[in-house]
């Protein structure tokens, strides 16, 4: 009886070291903290057009007054804003932005570009 008094005995010490070992591995656990709400992407964009002709898609320049008929640049801008907001579920909404004195052929070709990207929801802004 004694024998196994001595062997549990030196079973619990054994293990009451392992255990303090195991305990003390010094790792740092995540405090509690709220999640920081994600940023989306605006559904509403909008499409300038200068006095002098040039567009500008959200304020970046992206025709100059030179290029005529054709936007290349504005029509491959939006065809990836519209695929971007397709996948995320939302609604492209394009608000175009004309000054009065800008050439009325612009604002042709500015509608032209969004009907070769695909964009139903079309919108005139004041400037």
């Amino acid at each position: 009886m004694i024998d196994v008094v001595f062997l549990l005995l030196i079973f619990f010490m054994v293990t009451t070291t392992l255990i303090k070992e195991e305990a003390d591995l010094g790792i740092q656990l995540p405090t509690d903290t709220e999640a920081k709400p994600t940023e989306e992407l605006p559904n509403r964009h909008t499409v300038d057009i200068l006095p002098d002709g040039s567009v500008e898609f959200n304020g970046a320049p992206i025709a100059s007054p030179a290029e005529r008929i054709t936007l290349h640049g504005l029509i491959a801008t939006l065809k990836r804003v519209k695929e971007t907001s397709d996948r995320m579920g939302q609604k492209t909404v394009v608000v175009v932005i004309a000054d009065p004195i800008s050439p009325h052929f612009k604002t042709i070709e500015v509608l032209d570009a969004l009907a070769a990207a695909d964009i139903q929801f079309v919108s005139f802004g004041n400037y």
